[in-house]
């Protein structure tokens, strides 16, 4: 058993909220970590009471369901992102999730380098900002085999990369991934249970 338990936010972003694969990895998860002692604070995107509406800067300030979830996030360890990859993409209600909570200058601001200068005035970094040394875990799910993505894999817009390089990365945050391939309806019944021991694996590594 851990020296110490944790308190973890799950954000889950997969429609079949019952009987999906993704729900399988969401309730074998959380089963393995409350048996462990760790704590958690479960979202259901699709089943949410207040849906965000798609992200856009014409909405300032932004909607309060934002500052709650950036609220549980600040009262968190670790933050858990589950969904399957659209297009190269995590699923469009996670995408607008992340555009919304994990967003300047709460998650991180953007420091210049060269201050007052006309031409480098955009060139600098970024300062993690709330949640900065936590951690963030993503999960996602591919219909295709490795194989199929292997060609994307050098360029930092394959989910997991874009997501570490170009999202955690900017809030200081320490990353973990679980990526399972050519998840179909037929899978069978061994090869689900390999995938739910990694789950469980992971529960147990925080």
């Amino acid at each position: 058993m851990p020296s110490k338990t944790k308190k973890i936010m799950i954000i889950f972003g997969h429609h079949d909220t019952e009987q999906s694969f993704n729900s399988a990895i969401r309730d074998t998860f959380i089963e393995e970590a409350s048996r462990i002692g760790h704590t958690i604070d479960l979202v259901n995107l699709f089943e949410e009471k207040e849906q965000l509406p798609f992200y856009t800067t014409k909405i300032n300030p932004p909607p309060k369901i934002v500052l709650e979830y950036r609220r549980r996030l600040e009262n968190c360890d670790i933050m858990f992102l589950i969904g399957s990859c659209h297009n190269l993409r995590l699923n469009s209600i996670l995408e607008n999730w992340v555009d919304w909570v994990l967003h300047p200058k709460w998650f991180f601001s953007y420091r210049t380098m060269f201050p007052g200068s006309k031409y480098f005035k955009n060139y600098g970094y970024p300062v993690p900002g709330a949640l900065k040394g936590k951690t963030g875990i993503v999960s996602i799910t591919y219909g295709g085999p490795m194989i199929t993505y292997f060609n994307f894999s050098i360029f930092d817009n394959i989910p997991y990369r874009r997501i570490k390089k170009s999202v955690f990365k900017l809030g200081g945050l320490r990353t973990k991934y679980l990526r399972f391939y050519s998840i179909l309806p037929n899978l069978s019944t061994e090869k689900f249970e390999k995938h739910m021991s990694r789950v469980r694996n992971l529960a147990r590594s925080l």
